[in-house]
This record gives C-alpha cells, structure tokens and sequence, in this order.
C-alpha cells in the first residue's frame, strides 16, 4: 500500500505501551495522521511519530476516523463498546478479551454499529508464516499431519501479564498467536490437551496439544522466561509429501525438505524476511476500512483462537483434555 492511499486517514492509538509503539511506526509509514490518548505516557509515545495527543478518550473519538487499540487486555471491551458507540472502526490488540462474553460482545457491537472490528493476530503477516500458508495450500508437503509451534522470550515488565484475572496468562495473552495459525494451517480444533509449569516472578512454560477436525495433531509451546532471554520463534509442518521448517534462530529461513527426493531447499531465505509485519497488517486492515478487500485474519477467526486458549486453560486446571464443538469447548 502507498503512503498516498492512507494519508487522508486520521486514526486514534488508545494506549503507549509497548505494542502501541510498533503501530504508531506503522501508521507513519503508511502515511496516516495519527492521535494518541493513554493515562500515561502519551506525550513520550507520540513525540518519535510525529502524532498529535488527545487529553481523553472521548477527544480521540471525535478526532479520528479508526480506533486502534493498544491497551491492556482487561480494558479493551470498554474502549471497543464506546469506539463502535461513536461511529469509529475499530483494530483491537490480541486477545480481544481474556473472558469470552466480553469478546462476543465486542463483535456484537460493532457489527450493530455497522463498523468493522479487527483484530491484531499479527503473526498471520509475518513473512514466514505467511509463506508458510501459502506453502500448505499449495499442497507443497501435503495435508498437514504434525505442526509443531514454538514461541520463547523474557517475561514481560508490565506485571498485568503474569496476572490472569487481567491478561488470561500465557495461554490466552501469548500462546494464542499460535492457535490463531495452527487453526489457519490446519483447520477446525476439536480438542485440547494442555499444561502450565512456573510463575511469576520466574519462568513460565505453557504447552498445548491440539487435535484438528481431520485428525492433523499441533504440538504449541510457549514461554516467559528471564528477563535477558532472547526472543525466538520456531515452526515445523509435516505433511505426507514434505517438511516445512523455520526458526528465527537460524540463518536459514523458510525451507523445504521433499519426502520422495531430493531436499526442496531454502524456499524462503533469511535476507527476505525484513519489512514490519504490522505495516502489512494495519494496511490489509485500513484498506477494508476504506471499503477495500478483506482482510485474512477476522474477529471471528480472533474468537475462535481464544477458544482454543480458554479451552487450553480449563485443560490445564483439570490435567485432562477439553473437547470443543464447533470451535467451543
């Protein structure tokens, strides 16, 4: 998308956190005025970006045109009812709710409202993963038999994750990026098996087994580990004619190996994974504000992910698997 397609966009960043930073340089790529209102910290976040501050939520919405949300995952239902109460698009970070009701009810009002509701599953536009898809569609290695997720870093500063009353916990607030792409890859999960070792203040590990609708099995790992642990990403899909394989710790990207030959080789290199994910992301999602095409991630697709990580917690209480019945459990 061009600078020129956004530019007469105005849109309101609610929140200066750490996510809220990553849109903002988006939004200035693309080229779109931007307003940003937080309790605190507004001035420091918006300075970098050239973005204009709101003293309140209500001056935001009469500011802008699209509401982005970048706040803490227990304020998002109030922000969403009041952007769709005031007539505004709204893109809505990831989870959308930690509490099922509340994210219905988010989808509700904005479709009452005749607004859109996207949500930030920004993982879905990242090079290799996006590729990745591309791939499986293409029947490059087959119906996907075993997928295997991983996603490991420090712990977040801000207490509110550890808290699950407020964030969900690692299931819902971090592992559900990939249950939002094993269910894209491999389709409808029928049921959950999962567990959960550590806590605050030290290291958290999560890990879920997911059991698609055809019978592909997703192994997903994730973890909040010390606060220098590096961040990493690793991903393998096997199929009965392939392996797809990336790690972000490798200097090789996105490759193939061919069940019946010779490897398949590097598909995707490590040099052509630049450029932000959340440009493309607010870009797909501005476009179908603007009556555009639609975009590849919905909020129902965010809802279903979200079931998969409520499900993954009842598991985790209980040490038993969660069945889900069309996408519930």
């Amino acid at each position: 998308m061009t600078l020129s397609l956004l530019a007469p966009l105005t849109v309101g960043v609610v929140g200066a956190g750490g996510i809220a930073r990553p849109h903002l340089e988006a939004w200035r790529h693309l080229g779109a005025k931007v307003v940003v209102h937080s309790q605190v910290g507004a001035e420091e976040a918006a300075g970098p970006y050239g973005a204009a501050v709101a003293a309140d939520l209500d001056e935001l919405l009469a500011r802008c045109d699209l509401v982005d949300v970048c706040t803490p995952t227990n304020t998002h239902h109030d922000i969403v009812l009041r952007a769709a109460g005031a007539g505004r698009h709204v893109i809505c970070e990831k989870p959308l709710s930690h509490r099922r009701e509340e994210a219905v009810a988010m989808i509700d009002a904005c479709a009452a409202a005749g607004v859109q509701l996207h949500p930030g599953q920004v993982v879905r536009f990242f090079p290799e993963y996006a590729a990745a898809k591309h791939l499986v569609s293409a029947g490059r290695v087959g119906a996907p038999a075993v997928v295997r997720l991983s996603r490991r870093g420090a712990r977040p500063e801000r207490s509110w994750f550890a808290d699950s009353a407020q964030s969900g916990g690692i299931l819902v607030d971090q592992m559900i990026h990939d249950f939002d792409f094993a269910r894209w890859l491999a389709g409808e999960v029928v049921r959950v098996f999962a567990c959960v070792t550590g806590d605050a203040p030290g290291p958290t590990l999560g890990m879920a087994v997911l059991t698609h609708a055809d019978g592909a099995l997703t192994h997903v790992l994730g973890g909040w580990g010390h606060p220098h642990e590096s961040f990493r990403t690793s991903f393998s899909i096997a199929g009965a004619t392939g392996l797809l394989r990336h790690s972000s710790g490798s200097t090789q990207g996105l490759a193939l190996t061919l069940a019946d030959g010779p490897t398949g080789g590097e598909l995707l290199p490590a040099s052509a994974m630049v450029g932000s994910p959340f440009v493309a992301e607010l870009a797909e999602f501005a476009a179908s504000c603007s009556g555009g095409g639609t975009p590849r991630v919905s909020a129902q697709d965010s809802l279903a992910a979200l079931d998969i990580a409520l499900a993954a917690g009842r598991s985790a209480v209980t040490g038993e698997s969660v069945e889900l019945v069309g996408g519930r459990s």
